[in-house]
């Protein structure tokens, strides 16, 4: 025992230098686990168990590295769930309790115009309704926005005002949750008219118009990612052009992150640092470098806020301040250290963004390019040399692409988890897409912006349009491959835990025992390769069902469903295709009112009852339908005569459970949320009675079907 405790000291030791890396990540782990567990008393547990873990380890020898590690460790750990669980209960804003028609006066505290969608977002405060949440979100369409509309102004309108959504399916985006951080309590759609009762006074935000701005000059097919690249704010980009970025794996570029802001601030150090070198004795007695570096950080703060000071802009902004700092002091401040101190400055400030693909798809990227930097192999190869030009070329090309790779392979897994597909090409695309915005795009759009100042823009405005132009050509060749994109069905959180637990112990760590951490990042990609998609799939309101035929497509039972429902359902099932409808399959039958579907399973069929219309049936003709059906879904609260063999998924059940995910191949049934989840997004079921796990599933266990 002793000689364990002494190797493992002795390798703590050769890695003291990267222990700080973990500081970051064990207060993320105490932020994690707040919602991760679903109630009071597990986030109380859990704190105390961190707390036990510090006691525990003032039984190890004084002094000790391990003892260290992990009074510090459990005490970050409870500390981070004690700071999400304090921000929730002081910031946050519960949800409206139920679906209201309403008419209110209130107060605009912003607009955020959304062309591609010929709609505005507007942020409103309810005056002198104590019954609504203090801020509300509404959607107006542009036809029915009348002037005066602005930051400050009063305005009357009805609205049906809902709840921020939850997900619509296991594994979806939580819209409840941001809403509910960002104070958001209802959303909601503008009627016609909307009255001005009093106009704004103000000007609107600079960002609004610079926004608009810059859509009236860019013009043509890449204006919105133009307005983009410099406020931020992607409501300009049309649909079809946001989905082939993504595809391509270049919907990085559309969000300000690491590669904007440092493009910014290293062309302001570059040109105030070439323009006080002209002065001869500025050059030979003024500190050019922290000179430069200081118009550098104001330049970068400036744009932070500038766009929103979104999580990748603040975490980028903080990183580039360190490399700033560094360099001014004449030191190398490129390092993992200064990614950890940006990392515990958002978790510090938004906790809460820990669990989004933001927060996560920003930090893992550039610990990977930062990891790969520092190994010595690769910095070997990649330092600059005497040789020739085509050799030069060739080495910067690898260069690229390797980092483009490893960028990729650390994005995928966070992809899959969040929207079930992950870019597969989009390496090959950012060797140009990345060169060409960074070199081109943004410099020729500085210039355009700069000229505007004297009404001589057009010419650069001319050339950005047709930079981006080439831009999307590139995103929508990519996206058109059918390699383009690797889709995969709901992930689970255990597999996605793993891996990234496994590469951070392999980015993080030094030695060769980095490289241990492989067996879980493994493990979890093996995981992810034996999950099984959904046979069945449920929205919360029991309206929208999709099933999986036995080609392997997807079938939906409401044609006339949205693009987003459509969208959302294929992605949860791993599926990149068209849905066609339940009605057309040979194994359905339908009628107006129900519709009975045989589904294949490994051992036997399986027979699904789904309700179609809100019209009334024949109590004894339903009840004997659902007597031979083995699962029925509906949209509506069933009677008790209707029991299925085995899962009755009906409104009851789905005010409880959310949407769901059933699977045939090893019987069992997915929910978005857990009875008695108690976080405080999570919108109380409207039932008199709410049922336990052990009444929710004990007669419809997998176990009991005949």
């Amino acid at each position: 025992m002793q000689a364990c405790f002494t190797r493992l000291e002795g390798w703590l030791e050769q890695e003291r230098e990267q222990l700080a890396l973990w500081v970051p990540v064990a207060l993320g782990f105490g932020v994690v686990a707040w919602m991760v567990l679903p109630n009071r008393l597990e986030w109380l547990t859990f704190c105390i168990s961190m707390v036990g873990l510090c006691c525990a380890a003032l039984l190890l020898p004084a002094g000790s590295r391990l003892r260290r590690l992990f009074i510090l460790g459990g005490f970050l750990a409870a500390f981070g769930c004690l700071l999400i669980w304090t921000k929730a209960i002081i910031w946050g804003q519960p949800a409206l309790t139920r679906p209201a028609f309403v008419e209110m006066v209130g107060e605009v505290q912003a607009v955020n115009s959304v062309p591609a969608q010929r709609m505005s977002r507007i942020l409103v405060r309810p005056r002198s309704r104590p019954d609504l949440p203090r801020l509300v979100r509404v959607n107006i369409a542009d036809g029915d926005m009348p002037g005066g509309v602005g930051e400050g102004a009063v305005i009357r309108f009805r609205a049906r005002l809902m709840p921020p959504a939850p997900p619509n399916l296991p594994g979806g985006y939580d819209f409840a949750m941001r809403a509910y951080f960002s104070g958001i309590g209802a959303t909601g759609r503008a009627l016609k008219p909307v009255a001005v009762l009093e106009p704004a006074t103000m000007e609107p935000p600079l960002r609004s118009r610079l926004f608009a701005h810059i859509l009236q000059q860019a013009g043509g097919q890449g204006a919105g990612i133009a307005a983009a690249l410099a406020t931020g704010d992607q409501g300009g980009i049309e649909l079809e052009d946001a989905d082939a970025m993504r595809r391509s794996g270049l919907a990085h570029l559309l969000s300000i992150s690491g590669l904007h802001v440092t493009a910014l601030i290293a062309a302001v150090v570059f040109i105030l640092t070439r323009c006080m070198a002209l002065s001869r004795r500025a050059a030979l007695d003024w500190p050019l470098m922290l000179i430069a570096a200081a118009g550098g950080a104001l330049a970068g703060i400036g744009y932070t806020l500038l766009t929103g000071a979104e999580v990748p802009t603040v975490r980028s902004c903080v990183a580039a301040l360190l490399v700033l700092g560094g360099l001014a002091l004449g030191r190398d401040a490129l390092t993992l250290r200064l990614v950890a101190a940006g990392a515990l400055v958002v978790l510090l400030l938004w906790p809460e963004a820990l669990v989004g693909p933001s927060f996560q798809m920003s930090f893992a990227a550039v610990i990977a390019l930062v990891s790969l930097s520092e190994h010595p192999r690769f910095r070997a190869f990649a330092g600059g040399r005497d040789e020739a030009v085509w050799r030069k070329a060739g080495r910067s090309l690898a260069v690229m692409l390797a980092t483009g790779l490893a960028v990729e392979l650390v994005l995928a897994p966070i992809a899959l988890f969040h929207f079930h597909k992950a870019g597969m090409l989009g390496s090959l695309a950012n060797l140009v897409a990345i060169p060409l915005t960074t070199f081109v795009v943004m410099p020729l759009e500085a210039a355009a912006l700069l000229f505007d100042i004297l009404g001589l823009g057009a010419p650069f405005w001319w050339l950005t349009s047709r930079a981006l132009d080439l831009l999307l050509w590139i995103a929508h060749s990519i996206s058109a491959s059918p390699w383009a994109v690797m889709a995969a069905p709901i992930q689970s959180a255990a597999s996605f835990g793993l891996i990234v637990m496994g590469g951070l112990w392999c980015l993080l760590w030094r030695t060769a025992w980095r490289w241990a951490g492989l067996l879980p990042v493994a493990t979890g990609m093996v995981m992810i390769g034996l999950n099984a998609p959904p046979a069945i799939l449920v929205t919360g309101d029991g309206r929208h069902v999709a099933i999986r035929t036995e080609s392997g497509a997807m079938a939906i039972l409401r044609e006339g469903a949205g693009d987003y429902i459509r969208d959302s359902m294929g992605e949860s099932a791993g599926y990149d295709g068209a849905l066609e409808a339940i009605a057309s399959l040979s194994q359905a039958r339908c009628s107006v009112d129900l519709c009975a579907v045989h589904l294949k399973g490994p051992d036997r069929m399986w027979s699904l009852l789904v309700t179609r219309s809100s019209t009334m049936v024949d109590a004894q003709r339903l009840a004997h339908d659902c007597a031979g059906a083995d699962i029925v879904v509906s949209d509506r609260r069933l009677p008790r005569s209707c029991r299925p063999r085995w899962l009755k998924a009906d409104k009851w059940l789905l005010h409880h459970t959310g949407g769901l995910a059933i699977y045939l191949d090893d019987p069992g049934v997915r929910t978005v949320r857990t009875v008695g989840d108690e976080h405080p997004w999570i919108a109380a079921p409207p039932s008199r009675a709410r049922p336990t796990d052990r009444q929710l599933y004990r007669r419809n266990s997998p176990a009991n079907r005949p």
